[in-house]
């Protein structure tokens, strides 16, 4: 799931954030989607262009779906939507709930929804599924109550006219496993059976003690002692996977996983947004040579540099995060990776 959505509301003029639903859910109501993709299955069988992923480049989470999508050739048989980076007010008539939405590439500029920018919608592409104006309209289109939040990415079935899965780690796994005899990379495996207790156990050292923290420095600090101790925990993170890497090629050895594909989101962020937004500018990873050349070797990897839209995610970060909705220049991060 991505960062959580804001709801802005106009109070006195001014702007405020809440995170709150817009209205009050009974709590037995479900907050995602979890089904299957699997041969045999009465309901989602993989099938070549009967499925359709909605993601923004700009969420890492969605990211490392789109990811496993390139990675394993399925660009030919799934087809593939991209918001803008931007949220816009999705219903502004009936409430003050914004989020992702649906631009064409040749669009005119947005503001986002302090009337700040213009953001281009540059490599955006439309709904052409069902020609949805919001990812919020996707989940609507269900016609059933829904508690959660109307995140990327969505799989969405054309068949039957639904959402199929809305977990990024369990669409990255439908993607590694389900539709092999149609995908043009079959031999990958992101998630090997021989690998499985050490990728989980990565994982989880990554989510809490890498991401966890850096999403607390962006929404969880209020103090400067809160925001130094999140500080030091990322650090010493990236020291240890600074050392993990200097032995191996990969997270798991010699064999790329999801473990690779869920840090490499968290660190193609780092040194043009976290290290600004986060207030984390201790170190850059390109201050880290084996966490550098790690990002270079993934970067350069086949299918991965054409899900990075760095644009899209200096956008998305800086119009939310920034008291002017200025969008930084940047260093050269995507071009030394190229090299």
């Amino acid at each position: 799931m991505c960062i959580r959505d804001r709801y802005q509301r106009r109070v006195h003029g001014d702007i405020i954030n809440s995170v709150n639903q817009i209205m009050a859910q009974p709590s037995d109501l479900p907050t995602n989607f979890t089904n299957q993709i699997e041969e045999g299955s009465n309901r989602f069988q993989p099938e070549s262009r009967r499925y359709h992923l909605y993601v923004s480049p700009s969420c890492p989470y969605a990211q490392t779906a789109h990811i496993a999508l390139t990675l394993k050739g399925l660009q030919d048989h799934i087809g593939l939507s991209i918001t803008h980076p931007v949220f816009e007010l999705t219903k502004p008539d009936v409430d003050d709930h914004a989020g992702w939405v649906f631009k064409n590439p040749t669009d005119a500029p947005i503001q986002n929804i302090k009337g700040q920018g213009p953001y281009s919608c540059e490599r955006c592409i439309p709904d052409t599924v069902n020609n949805c104006k919001s990812v919020r309209e996707l989940y609507d289109l269900q016609n059933i109550p829904y508690a959660g939040k109307y995140t990327v990415p969505v799989l969405w079935d054309k068949q039957h006219k639904v959402i199929v899965n809305n977990e990024s780690a369990q669409i990255l796994r439908i993607f590694n496993s389900a539709f092999n005899k149609i995908g043009s990379n079959p031999g990958l495996d992101l998630y090997p059976e021989h690998l499985r207790q050490k990728i989980e156990e990565i994982n989880q050292f990554v989510a809490n003690e890498l991401t966890g923290h850096i999403v607390a420095c962006l929404y969880g600090t209020q103090t400067q002692e809160e925001h130094d101790a999140k500080e030091i925990k990322v650090f010493e993170t990236l020291d240890h996977l600074e050392k993990l890497l200097s032995k191996s090629r990969y997270l798991c050895g010699n064999q790329l996983t999801e473990s690779d594909v869920k840090l490499f989101v968290v660190l193609i962020r780092f040194d043009e947004a976290s290290t600004i937004i986060c207030k984390l500018n201790k170190k850059r990873i390109l201050d880290y040579p084996n966490l550098q050349d790690y990002l270079r070797d993934l970067y350069q990897t086949p299918g991965i540099a054409e899900t990075v839209y760095m644009n899209h995610i200096k956008a998305t970060f800086f119009s939310r995060f920034d008291p002017n909705g200025i969008v930084p220049t940047g260093s050269d991060v995507i071009q030394d990776l190229k090299e």
